[in-house]
């Protein structure tokens, strides 16, 4: 299985998450969005062990089994869409979420993430 990391399945994974850990450790390719990891270096700035997190963050992202995921001009349409189909639903997510969804969606990823607003999106498998 290839899957993205939401924000929260990193921080779950990270902290020892029996389910996140099974699930990565039985993963073919793991892919982290680009806003993801904007969002976890966010959070590490804030923190107060931002040394200690970047440092296992990197040894994370150098893991041969993992890579990034940037947008790119086709993601502008996916986001386009799911933009115009949770309008149409009357229905608001996070931005960054909203980019999460096209590259995941883009690339037939399954989404590691816990946030429900997700489910918004039937054509997105979640884990």
């Amino acid at each position: 299985m290839n899957v993205a990391l939401d924000t929260n399945a990193y921080s779950d994974f990270m902290r020892g998450d029996a389910a996140r850990v099974q699930i990565l450790r039985f993963a073919r390719r793991i892919h982290m969005p680009l806003i993801v990891l904007g969002e976890i270096r966010a959070g590490f700035a804030a923190g107060n062990q931002e040394s200690a997190n970047a440092a296992n963050l990197q040894r994370f992202l150098n893991s041969p089994r993992v890579s990034m995921l940037l947008p790119d001009e086709q993601t502008t349409r996916y986001y386009a869409q799911l933009y115009l189909q949770l309008r149409n639903k009357g229905v608001a997510i996070p931005s960054n979420d909203l980019w999460i969804a096209a590259l995941v969606i883009q690339h037939n990823l399954v989404l590691c993430t816990s946030d429900s607003h997700f489910q918004h999106f039937p054509q997105m498998l979640r884990c």
